[in-house]
């Protein structure tokens, strides 16, 4: 007998056309990448970026704007999140290649200080685990890290006075902020939910004290640094539990044995990009300032007024005392509007007149996204 022909290309030993067609397409996105960065190394040489100045080349706000942009060029069934993600590790991979985007954040990995630098920046850039929050302001200070990321005012426990603190010691600018939703899990090794130990951070204990009281009466807790070193340890012993997030549990291989457990379900960390670079207006942006008032009756009242003048929305003042004296305060300011912006700018030099010490800490574009 004859042998059977093939019938098809497959059978045929050929390749299959839909496999050629999409192995064309990504050759064509390998090809345009690498056309962006030449693209980009052409602009870094004709600026003449230098070492101080590196950090200029990276500008989030402008950034989102393209990929806003491009989400509404996206006419397709390709998903405009994928677009965000996909275009941040972009930018962010074609600059590391001449100018480094490094970035330092209250570790150690997992905490929620970390999570929260992965949403703004990229996977791509380099990361420094910092100590402290004063750590992450030192080694932004020295210029080992172009940008710094640290908490500064939790939805349900309020500021972080230690983060306020540092930026009297430091003179740093607020480049960006990032609202970040915070979930808390119950996490550990044992599957069996026999639970021996609880560890994690003060201030997330608190936040999950109703679910620890109902569910967890009788298991001691105990206080470690941070999320992730509470993870650790439950990592290495059987029956100990950690609160913390599903990034740690991914980190650390822990299982997640209850998922949401914070009092609060509503529950948003705010957090800081500090920088010695300050970010160009936006039309859409916050500036933070700090001041002393003079020791007399009505110098605060004089100090608010060029804001209520102006017709500024003050969004948040918070006082700290400042450690020279007793019953000596410095005051902390969240406004609307930029530096730059005419109004903000009379504002100010009227508060210069009422005040012993103005310090301006930095405008930023104003996000009301929260990333999750």
């Amino acid at each position: 007998m004859w042998p059977i022909k093939p019938d098809t290309d497959k059978e045929r030993g050929l390749p299959d056309p839909n496999r050629v067609k999409l192995d064309e397409i990504d050759e064509q996105i390998i090809s345009l990448l690498n056309k962006r960065v030449e693209a980009v190394t052409e602009i870094a040489t004709a600026t003449d970026v230098g070492e101080d100045t590196r950090s200029a080349l990276f500008n989030p706000s402008k950034e989102m704007e393209l990929i806003e942009r491009l989400q509404k060029l996206n006419t397709g069934s390709f998903p405009n999140d994928a677009i965000k993600t996909i275009f941040k590790e972009i930018f962010c991979a074609t600059l590391s290649l001449e100018h480094p985007v490094t970035v330092a954040y209250l570790g150690p990995q997992a905490t929620y200080t970390h999570q929260a630098a992965l949403k703004y920046f990229s996977s791509t850039c380099k990361y420094i685990s910092a100590d402290s929050i004063r750590e992450v302001f030192e080694v932004v200070e020295s210029g080992k890290s172009s940008f710094g990321v640290v908490p500064i005012e939790n939805s349900n426990e309020g500021a972080v006075n230690y983060t306020l603190d540092m930026f009297v010691d430091y003179n740093l600018k607020v480049y960006a902020e990032i609202l970040l939703s915070i979930n808390h899990h119950l996490l550990s090794k044992s599957t069996d939910g026999e639970i021996k130990k609880i560890y994690s951070h003060p201030q997330v204990i608190a936040q999950c004290r109703k679910w620890l009281e109902r569910n967890m009466l009788g298991v001691p807790i105990f206080e470690a640094g941070s999320t992730s070193q509470a993870a650790a340890i439950a990592a290495e012993e059987k029956g100990v539990a950690a609160i913390g997030s599903e990034l740690a549990a991914k980190i650390y291989d822990l299982n997640i044995i209850e998922k949401g457990i914070a009092n609060v379900k509503d529950n948003v960390t705010r957090f800081l990009v500090i920088s010695k670079e300050a970010q160009g207006s936006t039309g859409n942006d916050m500036t933070l300032i700090m001041f002393t008032a003079k020791d007399q009756p009505g110098s605060l009242y004089e100090i608010l007024t060029p804001f209520k003048k102006q017709k500024i929305n003050l969004t948040r003042i918070e006082s700290r005392p400042s450690k020279k004296k007793a019953w000596d305060y410095i005051f902390f300011a969240d406004m609307e509007g930029h530096i730059e912006d005419k109004k903000v700018k009379k504002a100010l030099d009227e508060v210069r007149k009422h005040s012993v010490y103005l310090k301006i800490l930095g405008s930023y574009p104003h996000t009301e996204t929260i990333e999750r």
